[in-house]
């Protein structure tokens, strides 16, 4: 499947739900998604990780369908479906044969639209969000990354687990859930998206019969989700003892926003620092110090701002010292800037990742629905390359000052006292 072979269509139907495809003829498969541009960000206090509830509850049953329904009749047809919960929107999505697209859409439409959300689901779900909860707990690679969220915006939406916590998802009810589905819902805040061997029409025909009810209106497709107040940027050290093998470092500063025109060149700066194994740090940590076995950097970007972080796994007695090569690593980058070739290897590295990825239908599908909900641009694979090999090195030297600021730092290990961390950033 080669980057530009796909033919992308847009329909808007009443009410304000949007309708994208990409037919790509040469496969048998389709995936569609059901997004709606709801996330962890648009909850208040009272329904922290209420839409990560209520993802796990449209699962449990419709009027028509019970949760074993919902389940069986995509796998009788050889399908596949699953749902994601992310800061700024939700997905539901079903991947299938192409003559089993009438299905997908139709189970998926009617998760969407006609959830019980029962008192005894929402019971039962509770303790399994609760235990998701206590995995993430159990799990100090993830337990680092919600804390490096939340030493860099505390209490700001985005430094929000997308889980809630204990507390919140303890003594949330049916009604908090149920009224959360009902208002947010709503075809403005959704779009349908497909890709593979798909006809636009046969789609569009498809949805419109699965919305039918709530298709009536006259409302308006709400705007892809743009800009916004970024919250004041935390720093210093935050750490959280446990009783692990390892200590887990995220060493963060405040990013890109995701729609600044200079992400492009901040992925060619990612990769040439820690995006691989011939990055920087992946070559000083590992390769010629053997200190870590995972070391990388990346960039979480969101719409009013985004986070550019390290992270490391690393025996406990050598955490200092890998937080301190890190810093090395990052100012080296910051007075130098990288090498010519360090520039051109980055820019390989990002090319192949970005037409890689999107060798499969559920990638393709993603790519339509993020562009109509958070990007509002729908760039060509080839124009987005040529965004990518624009990129110079005094584009990257730029964006290296990012690294300059003073960081937040997140420490999940066994460690009673942060001063140690503190002095290493000093």
């Amino acid at each position: 499947m080669s980057p530009e072979d796909g033919t992308v269509r847009r329909t808007v139907l009443p009410g304000g739900l949007r309708v994208l495809t990409e037919s790509i003829p040469t496969v048998r498969s389709v995936t569609v998604g059901m997004w709606v541009g709801v996330g962890s960000v648009d909850e208040n206090t009272v329904q922290a990780g209420a839409t990560h509830y209520l993802e796990h509850l449209l699962f449990k049953g419709t009027a028509q369908r019970s949760a074993m329904d919902i389940s069986s009749t995509i796998e009788a047809v050889g399908g596949e479906m699953n749902a994601f919960t992310a800061k700024e929107y939700t997905c539901y999505y079903a991947r299938v044969i192409d003559t089993h697209l009438p299905v997908a859409v139709d189970v998926l439409g009617d998760m969407l639209t006609s959830s019980s959300i029962e008192q005894v689901d929402v019971d039962a779900e509770r303790d399994v969000v609760l235990e998701e909860i206590s995995m993430r707990d159990d799990d100090p690679a993830d337990l680092v990354q919600e804390l490096s969220a939340e030493a860099m915006w505390g209490d700001a939406p985005l430094g929000r687990s997308i889980l809630g916590t204990v507390d919140s998802i303890t003594s949330m009810s049916r009604q908090t859930v149920a009224d959360y589905y009902r208002g947010r819902y709503r075809p403005p805040h959704i779009v349908v998206s497909a890709a593979g061997n798909v006809d636009h029409e046969t789609v569009v025909g498809l949805v419109e019969h699965a919305f039918a009810e709530q298709l009536a209106d006259g409302a308006q497709p709400v705007p892809a989700r743009l800009g916004g107040e970024a919250p004041v940027a935390g720093t210093g050290v935050e750490l959280l003892e446990r009783p692990t093998e390892q200590g887990h470092l995220v060493w963060s500063v405040p990013g890109l926003a995701r729609n600044d025109p200079r992400r492009f060149a901040l992925s060619v700066l990612n990769a040439a620092v820690g995006g691989g194994m011939s990055s920087r740090l992946f070559q000083e940590i590992r390769e010629k110090r053997g200190l870590s076995y995972a070391v990388f950097s990346y960039s979480a970007q969101h719409a009013p701002a985004g986070m550019l972080s390290v992270y490391a796994g690393c025996n406990p007695a050598k955490a200092g010292e890998v937080l301190g090569l890190i810093d090395d690593v990052l100012a080296g980058v910051v007075g130098s800037g990288i090498t010519a070739e360090e520039l051109e290897r980055a820019k390989g590295l990002v090319r192949g990742s970005l037409v890689l990825g999107l060798e499969d239908t559920s990638a393709r599908m993603a790519r339509l629905a993020k562009a109509e909900l958070v990007y509002d641009e729908l760039p060509a694979v080839s124009d987005i390359l040529a965004r990518i090999e624009a990129v110079t090195l005094d584009d990257v030297a730029e964006l290296a000052k990012l690294w300059s600021t003073t960081p937040s730092v997140a420490v999940v290990g066994p460690f009673d006292d942060p001063q140690p961390f503190e002095a290493v950033l000093r």
